[in-house]
């Protein structure tokens, strides 16, 4: 069963920053190192889900000119619509997901921190609803740290296993860590490099 909203209500209740976003250098590298993986260098439009309060969100803003965001904790999104003040393009809604995936279209989705609370079932919706949603030339971003978390349903390893699966797209690049992965997958298979004409 995926991990229920009220647990991320509770994380949020009286902390604006749960997983210490802000503070640890671990999690400020993590955040350099998904910017710096990603093969454009601007996108017409990036869809983040599970946001948190926003710091990803902040960072991914300048590389789009459109940007929507979401979570299922209320706090969060208040959160993370404080966050992006700045950013008239972007855009924070409250939804519970694969529920309530949105209509819209994108060239990016970034799969953050959160894909294990999701059962399989929930996971293998949320993978339809984002091949459903990714234009023709659609990059998705996954990251997740590898450890166990107590109470989630899958762990970092079954997660990308079944996004590689069920994506059916060339996996572009593959940075593992003891601490986390970060797979990007696209529906174009081609090199940095050789979009510019270097090979």
């Amino acid at each position: 069963m995926s991990v229920a909203t009220p647990y991320f209500d509770q994380l949020f209740d009286g902390n604006d920053d749960p997983w210490a976003f802000r503070q640890r250098w671990y999690e400020q590298r993590k955040r350099a190192l998904t910017l710096a993986v990603l093969p454009r260098p601007h996108y017409a439009s990036i869809f983040e889900p599970g946001c948190a309060n926003g710091e990803l969100s902040a960072a991914l803003a300048p590389r789009c000119d459109r940007l929507l965001c979401c979570d299922a904790a209320s706090a969060a999104v208040a959160l993370a619509k404080t966050r992006l003040l700045d950013f008239a393009h972007a855009q924070v809604r409250q939804n519970r997901l694969p529920q309530e995936w949105p209509e819209d279209r994108f060239e990016l989705i970034v799969l953050s921190e959160w894909c294990y609370y999701l059962d399989a079932d929930d996971l293998s919706r949320l993978i339809d609803c984002a091949l459903g949603s990714l234009t023709a030339n659609g990059q998705l971003l996954a990251c997740h740290w590898r450890p166990a978390i107590d109470g989630c349903p899958q762990t970092a390893e079954q997660v990308h296993a079944l996004l590689d699966q069920r994506l059916a797209m060339p996996r572009v690049l593959m940075h593992h860590e003891a601490d986390f992965l970060l797979d990007l997958w696209s529906r174009d298979g081609t090199s940095v490099a050789a979009h510019e004409g270097l090979r």
